[in-house]
């Protein structure tokens, strides 16, 4: 048999080349295969926004209806306006914010000076928060401006608003902020 070595060349290669093919695993003997139960087969679906940021996209979070009613999955709402069912990195990891065992789920105040951080009651954090605005609110309340013209406001508070809330909550919060006089009311997603 006369083989030239160009010939030698391609059996050479074919034959690496169906080695390399073979030992991947490929098989094209009939399997027989199983279908898995999907973990969201026993769960409540509802329909929520993102978080994040103020664009708003869509997301389903399936929530355990046997046990504890934890969040077993989060996915792109597909029917949604905004983002057809995609999510970004930060929108993916959305579960996160629920099961994740660093979460914190108590209020915790550092006082003045102070190295160290400690749990406190929700009473005793909304109360203290309220004397806060109180007190500022009270210490920079401007009834006229220099010119004598009533303006009823305070300079000394600021709001930087969320995107998590729906414009029903950013109606209400806003008219909180108004009532209380101040001027400097800011959204998160123009920072």
């Amino acid at each position: 048999m006369h083989v030239t070595r160009r010939e030698f060349i391609q059996i050479t290669g074919a034959t690496a080349a169906g080695l390399a093919v073979s030992g991947l695993g490929f098989d094209l003997s009939p399997v027989k295969s199983h279908a898995q139960m999907i973990k969201t087969k026993y769960a409540k679906e509802s329909a929520t926004i993102c978080c994040y940021c103020a664009v708003g996209c869509g997301a389903i979070v399936h929530t355990s209806i046997k046990g504890d009613g934890r969040v077993i999955n989060i996915e792109g709402d597909p029917d949604h306006v905004i983002n057809r069912g995609s999510l970004c990195s930060k929108g993916a990891s959305l579960a996160q914010l629920t099961e994740n065992e660093l979460r914190l789920t108590e209020p915790m105040y550092r006082a003045p000076f102070s190295t160290e951080w400690k749990t406190v009651s929700w009473d005793w954090a909304l109360t203290q928060i309220a004397k806060r605005v109180k007190a500022t609110r009270d210490a920079t309340f401007e009834n006229k401006n220099a010119n004598g013209q009533v303006v009823n406001r305070t300079g000394g508070i600021a709001s930087v608003g969320s995107a998590a809330m729906d414009n029903e909550e950013c109606w209400i919060y806003q008219a909180l902020m108004r009532a209380i006089g101040l001027t400097y009311i800011e959204h998160q997603a123009r920072i």
